[in-house]
């Protein structure tokens, strides 16, 4: 072998060695990033809620084939709670679903959002002023809620002394596509926001799924509303870091009463649906997208590979972290009630979502900025969120000030 040939072989396998020991790493991280502890779901028991002290704020834009089923089941949680929807200039009569239902439903017609703002932040900037009571729940119009959550969500926003609470909806999983890359979707969010340091005490690390948030209104008001973060794509984790900015204290968890009504028919949807915030999530980093495609390469098929092609250490490292790999996916299969095998496709998985990726820069590139419900978002400024490859470090390096 010649020395350009043995030299890279020698960099090959220490790239899967590495890969291998950052799969034993994530397993062993001393707050489980990968288990499912941190989960709500709905008080069955509840009776006689009163809900007088709540108003839901639900941003809509073209939802007429789901906003009948979200507002049935809000109109079983109890009595009193008062909904606001804001229509965000639908063309498919969304409004006037939401105005047959009468009581305790008012119905704004939204206004085009000024230069800066996304659709979904104006429309619950315009629906806030009409809150009057002392709790919000902000709630996606493609959200249904089980009976008794909102019950289940009061009660441990008290006991707990929360001012914020995030619940991340239970994606659908019917077809092939959805059983193959929702559980994945929920399993890759928590590992890059850990939810047991993001509901720790420290200010530094926050995070929050935007179907479903409880919160104080005051704590609302206090940071300025929804203007600080209208230009954030990525708004739920935007909100909860100046949420907790301020001292509050905050909460995410896994719920499977609260659940996404959305269907993903085709694997294009569910692309669509991931590569609209993809490169934006890596700050239309070049350098980062490089550094996640050679991560995602190395973890989910280099390490798997080496079982078989490396020998001796090199094997017995490479079957520890496959091993550990499958290990740290398993918690979120079994919370969603899927088959233990679908491990065995995180190799697929992995490629798909990598694929996302790609198809999220080449649109960037292409001049198509994001885009959703038929509204364009071009080059919006967020918070640089880290890649997937320095999850680890990252999570190291907040140890210190989780508590």
């Amino acid at each position: 072998m010649n020395p350009i040939m043995q030299c890279f072989s020698i960099v090959l396998k220490c790239v899967i060695l590495a890969g291998a020991t950052a799969w034993i790493i994530l397993l062993l991280l001393p707050w489980f990033p990968w288990l499912t502890r941190e989960h709500l779901d709905a008080d069955q028991e509840a009776q006689d809620f009163d809900g007088s002290e709540i108003t839901v704020l639900i941003p809509a834009r073209n939802e007429a084939r789901i906003l009948k089923k979200t507002l049935d089941c809000l109109s079983r949680q109890g009595g009193g709670v008062q909904v606001i929807l804001v229509d965000d200039q639908s063309i498919d009569g969304t409004a006037d679903i939401a105005r047959k239902y009468g009581r305790n439903l008012t119905v704004i017609d939204g206004i085009s959002p000024p230069a800066g703002w996304s659709g979904k932040l104006w429309a619950m900037e315009q629906g806030l002023v009409h809150v009057s009571t002392p709790l919000i729940l902000l709630l996606d119009a493609d959200i249904g809620l089980q009976d008794g959550l909102l019950a289940a969500l009061i009660n441990k926003k008290r006991h707990e002394g929360l001012h914020f609470i995030s619940l991340m909806a239970e994606l659908r999983m019917k077809n092939f596509w959805e059983r193959l890359l929702m559980p994945a979707f929920v399993y890759f969010f928590k590992l890059l926001y850990p939810f047991s340091l993001a509901n720790s005490k420290s200010r530094h690390v926050a995070a929050a799924a935007g179907g479903c948030i409880l919160a104080d209104t005051a704590i609302i008001r206090e940071i300025g509303g929804f203007g600080p973060l209208k230009s954030a794509l990525i708004d739920d984790c935007t909100l909860a870091s100046l949420i907790k900015k301020t001292g509050s204290r905050t909460w995410i968890g896994l719920s499977r009463s609260v659940q996404s009504l959305r269907a993903y028919e085709r694997f294009s949807s569910i692309r669509d649906m991931v590569a609209r915030t993809a490169f934006t999530q890596l700050h239309y980093s070049v350098v980062l997208l490089a550094v996640v495609t050679l991560t995602m390469i190395t973890l989910f098929w280099a390490v798997p590979a080496g079982c078989f092609f490396l020998e001796g250490w090199g094997r017995i490292l490479c079957l520890a972290g496959t091993v550990s790999m499958v290990i740290c996916y398993l918690p979120t299969l079994r919370y969603y009630d899927r088959s233990s095998l679908w491990c065995f496709a995180l190799p697929l998985i992995g490629g798909c979502y990598l694929y996302m990726a790609w198809v999220s820069a080449v649109r960037h590139w292409q001049g198509k900025g994001a885009s959703w419900k038929g509204r364009g978002y071009i080059d919006f400024h967020i918070l640089n969120f880290t890649a997937l490859s320095v999850v680890g470090v990252l999570q190291y390096s907040l140890l210190p000030l989780a508590s």
